[in-house]
């Protein structure tokens, strides 16, 4: 019952503020183009008996996104999402996510979102052994210094200023402080390991962690950074070294997401050997929505961690079967 204590809460918090909350439909012409993100395939079939390959969303962004092009302004969404290829104490195939976005609006009021909503979930969250007090200030610090401090890696120096990455500097940056790294693993590869093996582990560690300033290279859908651009408008939200929450400041170009698109897809194609299609209706929306900022929260995990729950499928009502 305590699942339903917190989200009854955080419903009324958001009310509150004059979001209304919406129920996206699941069921998408893309599951979302980023390369390690992996959907569900179904088949719709027509009344005349025509199948058309639909997919489970991964997140109700896109169709939420159409929803403030099309005038709303600030928007909430507890929506059920499914992503293949993962399964553990941390993911389930199929969890709800509390998905919000504010039209106008810094995605610095975001951060500030996440904080008390995670008051709401309770005094303190816990997982294993790390204990978070939600009542203390959050410590915010940007990739690149998060970096320097847990690994000794200096990350912006295989960021051009332009924001384009190489591999071959981060690799003999990590190569001075003893990490090995395989001869083919590309820059992502090489900051995804660093964050999860050495990083992530020390944060939301007593408090609240917001990593801000991701590099552009790992933007996904947010504005780069106006002053710096390294770096874009995003932040992930951790606690007791599990990550909660992910925002953006919105990127509202067309023409760039849509060539996002195509390299994460690539990307794709080359590791996993397939590629999804991308949401025409979506990129036409994108270009007359207006500036906004959206975060996307997992729910289940943050009631796994307000409970003291040691696996995501502990909170859920019914998990999917292993």
């Amino acid at each position: 019952m305590e699942r339903n204590r917190i989200q009854a809460r955080i419903r009324g918090w958001l009310a509150e503020r004059d979001f209304v909350e919406v129920d996206p439909s699941a069921l998408a012409i893309s599951p979302g183009n980023e390369a390690h993100l992996h959907g569900f395939c179904t088949e719709a079939v027509g009344n005349d008996g025509v199948g058309r390959t639909m997919y489970l969303h991964t997140s109700p962004e896109f169709a939420m996104k159409k929803l403030l092009a099309a005038g709303e302004r600030r928007i909430a969404s507890f929506a059920h999402v499914w992503r293949n290829r993962e399964r553990g104490a941390l993911h389930s195939p199929e969890f709800t996510m509390l998905e919000w976005y504010r039209v106008g609006e810094s995605y610095e009021v975001l951060m500030a979102d996440v904080v008390a909503l995670c008051r709401l979930a309770g005094p303190e969250l816990r997982f294993r052994e790390a204990i978070c007090d939600t009542s203390a200030e959050p410590e915010r610090l940007s990739v690149a210094k998060a970096f320097q401090q847990y690994a000794d890696v200096d990350l912006l120096a295989s960021i051009a200023a332009d924001g384009e990455v190489s591999a071959e500097v981060l690799r003999a940056e990590l190569g001075r402080v003893g990490l090995r790294v395989a001869v083919d693993d590309t820059w992502s590869d090489m900051l995804s390991r660093v964050l999860g093996e050495l990083v992530e582990p020390h944060l939301g560690m007593g408090r609240i962690t917001i990593l801000d300033e991701y590099p552009s290279a790992e933007a996904a859908l947010a504005r780069r950074h106006p002053g710096d651009a390294r770096v874009a408008q995003r932040f992930e939200v951790y606690a007791c070294g599990v990550e909660l929450a992910n925002g953006f400041g919105e990127l509202t170009d067309a023409g760039e997401q849509r060539r996002r698109f195509a390299a994460e897809m690539d990307e794709k194609a080359r590791v996993y050997g397939e590629r999804y299609p991308v949401d025409e209706d979506f990129l036409q929306a994108l270009e007359i929505m207006p500036e906004a900022s959206g975060i996307a929260m997992g729910f289940d995990r943050l009631v796994m961690l307000a409970t003291g729950a040691p696996r995501i499928d502990d909170v859920i009502w019914a998990p999917v079967a292993e």
